[in-house]
């Protein structure tokens, strides 16, 4: 697991100022008048605004946070399933699909394990580009707090079906890699011992 969440902190330090840009250039669809055009317009304008590049990484330390419970839940819960299979050791299509079956439970599992932290560093991103003064919370731990005072736990949560299910691609990728280690001769799932 540590391993797992360190690797995924030190990707997110060179993909997160697109990750902002993402979540940014979404909220600019369907407005009247747009903020940026285009993704490096996104970049530029937060970059030289009042809180220069760091405004790229607002939210970083919440969604490197997220990733713990993620990659936690993500292997753990899937290595624990895939053990009380009984259709683990079959290679026909049965066999397959009840793989499967536990890795999209762990997928959607993981993903509302995580899914408060990426409310809150969505939040924390919107105001990125404004000044501090302006800004509606003044850290993680505001925003969490102001989130679940002002508009229920629930508030935390909003969008996670939809994330739901994107996770399809996710329980692909642990039966493939599962199925791909035991053609090479490999013993164990996702994680398990070679």
């Amino acid at each position: 697991m540590a391993s797992g969440g360190l690797a995924g902190a030190g990707s997110l330090c060179i993909v997160y100022p697109l990750d902002y840009a993402r979540t940014r250039l979404a909220s600019d669809v369907g407005s009247k008048t747009k903020t940026f055009n285009g993704l490096a317009d996104c970049l530029m304008k937060t970059a030289k605004g009042p809180g220069g590049v760091l405004s790229l990484y607002n939210g970083f330390g919440v969604s490197v946070a997220g990733i713990i419970p993620y990659r936690g839940v993500y292997f753990g819960m899937y290595d624990s399933l895939s053990d009380l299979n009984p259709l683990k050791n079959d290679r026909n299509v049965v066999g397959v699909a009840s793989k499967f079956a536990i890795a999209q439970v762990t997928a959607i599992t993981a993903g509302y394990a995580s899914y408060p932290f990426d409310t809150v560093r969505r939040r924390l991103q919107m105001q990125s580009e404004k000044p501090k003064d302006q800004w509606l919370y003044k850290g993680t731990l505001d925003c969490f707090v102001k989130v679940w005072k002002d508009e229920g736990a629930s508030a935390m949560f909003k969008g996670a079906g939809a994330n739901a299910l994107r996770t399809v691609g996710s329980a692909l990728v642990l039966v493939l890699y599962g199925e791909i280690k035991t053609l090479l001769g490999f013993e164990g799932g996702v994680g398990g011992g070679e």
